[in-house]
């Protein structure tokens, strides 16, 4: 795979499609590598016409990891985010860089998660790279919307695994509790996945960092309230690691944001919903302006 230096470190891409289709930029969630973007999701959306980008984050897969002390996580959830090592501003900025590289002026940006928070910050701090924006299963950042359930906060904050056979079993039991109550379940699929991703990269250290980042980076809406592209909020009503209640605040906080709420899915991107996705993200970003692309 490609590696791109920007912003000080270097980032693992991928891009599906044809190089002359409009860009489109899918940002993953906390932890998750850019193959969390299932293989056939990504093909499926490059066919609707697009040039599809994915890519690790910073701390995840292997794009660049932090050195030195971990965050402190307790502290940050107290209100002492001083620990973190970096915010959402940044991990957006990793991205803007990600487009430069690639030479692309703006794109279709789509995040899931902590990558929806990652898209919503580049529409705020990166208006004119932004085509249009996709916010999915994610949330503000406000204090009083989104928050987990007991049971997700719990898989959350579980003990880091310490072998491959701890990983698998955790992951497993992660994608019930937080996965999708609407739509069937697959565990031997679950467990060939969580393997991938353990045989790729298992950086569990990368997961505190991040958090760490989402918890510091505070709340979005009121820069929320000044992005003027064509904008999707798309968010199952069954998800209990971010509560509903996050969607309807982020397609609140964004004049004409469409709100897409998907019966009976959870924290997750089951096969299921990907028609749903398909087509809200494509009839989304058949609202938008062109922009001239940048010199390479």
């Amino acid at each position: 795979m490609p590696r791109a230096n920007t912003n000080g470190i270097e980032l693992e891409y991928e891009v599906f499609g044809e190089e002359d289709a409009p860009p489109l930029l899918l940002v993953m969630g906390l932890g998750a590598q850019m193959i969390a973007w299932d293989d056939a999701f990504c093909t499926q959306l490059a066919a609707q016409g697009f040039r599809v980008i994915r890519f690790d984050n910073r701390d995840v897969g292997l794009s660049t990891k932090t050195e030195g002390p971990l965050p402190d996580i307790m502290a940050c959830f107290a209100g002492d985010a001083s620990s973190a090592n970096y915010r959402l501003e940044d991990m957006a900025d990793d991205a803007v860089g990600l487009l430069d590289v690639l030479g692309i002026r703006a794109a279709h940006i789509v995040g899931a998660s902590m990558g929806g928070m990652i898209v919503q910050t580049i529409a705020i701090r990166h208006p004119d790279r932004v085509l249009s924006l996709c916010s999915i299963m994610s949330t503000t950042g406000a204090s009083d919307v989104g928050a987990p359930t007991p049971e997700a906060m719990q898989e959350l904050l579980r003990p880091v695994s310490t072998n491959k056979e701890e990983y698998l079993e955790a992951s497993v039991r992660s994608s019930k509790v937080i996965g999708s109550t609407g739509f069937p379940f697959d565990e031997a699929r679950a467990r060939e996945r969580a393997e991938l991703h353990f045989d790729r990269c298992y950086h569990p250290m990368g997961v505190a960092r991040q958090l760490a980042a989402v918890i510091a980076s505070g709340d979005r809406t009121p820069g929320l309230a000044n992005v003027q592209v064509p904008t999707v909020v798309i968010h199952g009503d069954a998800d209990p690691l971010v509560t509903p209640s996050g969607g309807e605040a982020t397609a609140q906080a964004v004049p004409g944001a469409e709100h897409v709420v998907i019966a009976g899915m959870g924290h997750d991107l089951p096969e299921g919903a990907w028609p749903q996705l398909l087509d809200a993200i494509t009839t989304n970003a058949s609202k938008a302006k062109t922009k001239e692309p940048v010199e390479r």
